[in-house]
C-alpha cells in the first residue's frame, strides 16, 4: 500500500506520540506501507515542522525536530514530478501533495483536511483518507 501524507498528519505525529498520526508513522516505519513524497513535500514537512508553535506544542527542540524530519524522510519512497498536473486544488501547497500522490501511483492521500482536495484525487483513482481511516485499511 502507497500513502502520501499530508503535512498536517506528520506534524500531528510529531506533536501527539498517541494519536493515529504517529501509529501510522510507526506502521510506516515497521514497513505496512510506503509512505510517498517528493522534493516539495519533504521541504514542507521540514519547513512546518519547525514552526514555533509546533515546536512548543511537541516539547521538541529544534534539533530533535531535525531528527524526527530526517526519520520520516528516510521512510519516504521519493516520487519524481513527471507532470505537472496544477492547478486542481484551491491552495497551492496542496497541489504538491496531490502530484507525489498521482505522479507516485499512490492509493490514498492521508489528511485532516479532506475538504482541501475536493474531488480531484478521485479523478485520478486516489482515495483520501483520515489517519483513522487509513490505520484502518492498514490494519485489515
Amino acid at each position: 500500500m502507497r500513502y502520501v501524507l499530508d503535512t498536517n498528519v506528520v506534524v500531528a505525529g510529531m506533536r501527539s506520540p498517541t494519536g493515529a498520526s504517529a501509529a501510522l508513522l510507526r506502521l510506516a516505519r515497521a514497513g505496512r506501507f510506503v509512505p510517498l513524497a517528493n522534493v516539495a513535500l519533504a521541504l514542507e514537512y521540514e519547513a512546518v515542522c519547525e514552526r514555533a508553535e509546533h515546536l512548543k506544542a511537541s516539547g521538541l527542540t529544534l534539533a530533535e525536530v531535525g531528527i524526527f524530519v530526517t526519520a520520516v524522510l528516510a521512510m519516504v519512497e521519493p516520487v519524481e514530478s513527471h507532470f505537472m498536473w496544477r492547478p486542481q486544488l484551491r491552495d497551492p501547497q496542496d497541489e504538491a501533495v496531490l502530484e507525489a500522490a498521482v505522479n507516485g501511483r499512490a492509493a490514498a492521500i492521508v489528511t485532516f483536511n479532506r475538504r482541501d482536495f475536493g474531488l480531484a484525487p478521485g479523478r485520478f483513482g486516489v482515495d483520501v483518507l483520515l489517519p483513522i481511516e487509513a490505520l484502518r485499511r492498514i490494519e485489515r
